[in-house]
């Protein structure tokens, strides 16, 4: 397969990028294809969708051996599942699939066509096989079961970010920290009050868990 175009977007390390698509809205993402695409024509029509499917690559993800099983961190990370019945990026072929809003289509003179699309779950960079429109009618099935989901992804966490952690900061900035945070990047199977570290955006955010909070220390410009 060709790589057709990467993503940018704040998320510098695969720690803090969302589990999942879609579920943290705050972060917009440009996608920006490779030369051999820029065609507008490839484009057409596009602009009457709201939402979009990515077919991508996890670059970072490599394992030399195939492993039937995985365990995924919201299950605490004990608990083996098929590797057919998880998401997990650890995959025969390292493919990903995105449902993600498409915030509009803009026409530059470098870069060609670029989409902005919100709730990436990719980390800046990211390789792009295929873009397809999301039809409603044939891709939304409302009585599908979700297995071991339906439990684990209704967590959220109590973010604190004070207010001199968040001085000189980009109102929507911070909101978009919160939303990353509430979603609780570390492992599921820590339990102590460890300090987290997470790139975003250029910035440094250091946190820690304090009960059932998420305490903000710092949010630092990296050097």
């Amino acid at each position: 397969m060709k790589i057709i175009a990467r993503i940018y977007n704040g998320f510098e390390s695969k720690f803090g990028v969302p589990r999942q698509a879609g579920i943290v809205n705050g972060v917009l993402s440009e996608i920006v294809f490779e030369k051999e695409y820029r065609n507008p024509d490839a484009f057409r029509g596009l602009e009457d969708f709201s939402h979009i499917w990515v077919l991508w690559e996890f670059s970072e993800n490599e394992r030399e051996k195939f492993s039937p099983t995985v365990r995924p961190p919201r299950l605490g990370g004990n608990r083996r599942v098929g590797v057919f019945a998880s998401r997990s990026p650890f995959r025969p072929n390292p493919i990903g699939l995105s449902a993600l809003k498409l915030e509009g289509i803009t026409y530059d003179e470098n870069r060609g066509p670029v989409l902005t699309v919100r709730g990436a779950d990719m980390k800046s960079g990211t390789p792009i096989y295929d873009i397809k429109p999301y039809i409603a009618a044939f891709d939304s099935i409302t009585d599908a079961a979700d297995g071991f989901a339906n439990e684990t992804f209704k967590h959220s966490a109590e973010v604190d970010i004070p207010q001199e952690a968040a001085n000189g900061l980009d109102g929507t900035f911070v909101d978009a920290i919160k939303e990353i945070l509430a979603h609780d990047p570390k492992p599921s199977y820590h339990h102590d009050d460890r300090i987290y570290g997470m790139a975003y955006g250029g910035y440094e955010i250091k946190f820690k868990y304090e009960q059932n909070t998420i305490s903000v220390l710092s949010i630092d410009k990296n050097s």
